[in-house]
């Protein structure tokens, strides 16, 4: 993980937790020189993500404080070490979960960075190649590896790219993983928050007949109106699931709490695929609702950095958009809070480059 020569570093401003009370406030520290192969860029755009609220409240128990969240970057590079050969100044690019990796094992070389054998390193509260704390986006600039940075292609507006370098990918990957790019084919989307709405999105891309589950009727306008799905079900509403029964390829979990994992996989195909991309708090089901009919739960988080960067072609080529609310880096602390009562449409993204002074 050897950085390189370093030639430059500088004081960075962010916002930053102190304690397990997730409250954010400013603060400055010091990013990591930049290396022969790293790039410098300053973040115009951070998207706010689930994980921002369990990192900064040390849900796991291992969080290094003070700790500066965000993980869906886009900025502009301002500086290029002398071997990096994809990027150059002026750039936009956007940076994900993850700024390394060890470049040696069979994921690594198969472009599976995300689940690198040794680990890979998270974009914040991870050990970065200089043994110090990653800190991420809601800051000022960042400075990266240039094999972890994604070029933001140059139609796509910036602030919407965000979302896409953890949600996007998150549901994009497992799409692709089970083949649900074929159309036709019939595709269950469990939850309608920030990956739920760009599941549905995707899924149209791709020629799928999408179904939106959710326990809230009040979501089934934007559902079929906003998003474009062909039909809504309220989960809770035993008669309507049932009358669903075996009848999709594909079902995706986008949301964190507990379901009957029985009840959905009965209304999955032969051979049909229930994937989770959420954390429930216990996953519980009988066998035979696996063994009969061939079925199948699979788990998936993000994705490797060829994938990351073909999800972001195939949203600007297909006009993907994630429906998004900009605030203030000033607004974070009320935003996470929303995200917790599930209060946004569908995603907050930080104007860095305009509130961050």
């Amino acid at each position: 993980m050897d950085s390189g020569t370093a030639i430059a570093n500088g004081e960075c401003l962010g916002w930053a937790a102190r304690d397990p009370s997730g409250i954010l406030s400013p603060c400055k520290f010091s990013r990591r020189a930049v290396g022969s192969n790293d790039v410098s860029l300053d973040i115009t755009y951070c998207g706010v993500c689930y994980a921002d609220v369990v990192w900064t409240r040390n849900k796991h128990g291992h969080s290094n404080y003070p700790l500066v969240p965000g993980h869906e970057i886009v900025g502009i590079i301002k500086e290029v070490g002398s071997n990096v050969q994809r990027f150059k100044v002026g750039d936009y690019v956007g940076v994900g979960t993850y700024v390394n990796s060890c470049r040696e094992c069979q994921y690594c070389d198969d472009g599976l960075e995300v689940h690198c054998s040794k680990g890979a390193v998270l974009t914040f509260d991870g050990i970065d190649v200089d043994g110090t704390i990653t800190k991420g986006g809601y800051s000022s600039y960042i400075v990266v590896h240039e094999r972890y940075c994604f070029r933001i292609p140059e139609s796509y507006p910036p602030e919407l790219a965000a979302p896409l370098l953890c949600a996007g990918i998150t549901v994009y990957t497992p799409m692709i993983r089970h083949s649900m790019n074929q159309p036709g084919k019939s595709f269950g989307v469990i939850g309608l928050g920030g990956l739920g709405h760009l599941a549905v999105k995707i899924g149209k891309a791709f020629g799928l007949k999408v179904t939106v589950f959710s326990t809230s009727i009040s979501k089934k306008e934007e559902a079929l109106t906003l998003l474009g799905a062909d039909n809504f079900v309220v989960s809770s509403d035993e008669q309507q699931m049932k009358a669903l029964c075996n009848s999709f390829d594909f079902i995706l979990d986008t949301a964190s709490g507990d379901i009957s994992f029985d009840l959905y996989l009965s209304l999955l195909k032969t051979a049909g695929v229930l994937v989770l991309v959420g954390f429930p708090s216990e996953v519980k089901f009988s066998p035979g609702s696996l063994n009969l009919g061939a079925k199948t739960i699979s788990g998936s988080v993000t994705g490797g950095t060829k994938q990351t960067q073909e999800m972001l072609d195939f949203c600007a080529s297909n006009k993907i958009y994630p429906n998004i609310e900009v605030i203030p880096i000033q607004y974070a602390n009320e935003a996470l809070e929303r995200m917790i009562k599930k209060d946004v449409k569908y995603r907050f993204v930080i104007d860095i480059a305009n509130s961050l002074k």
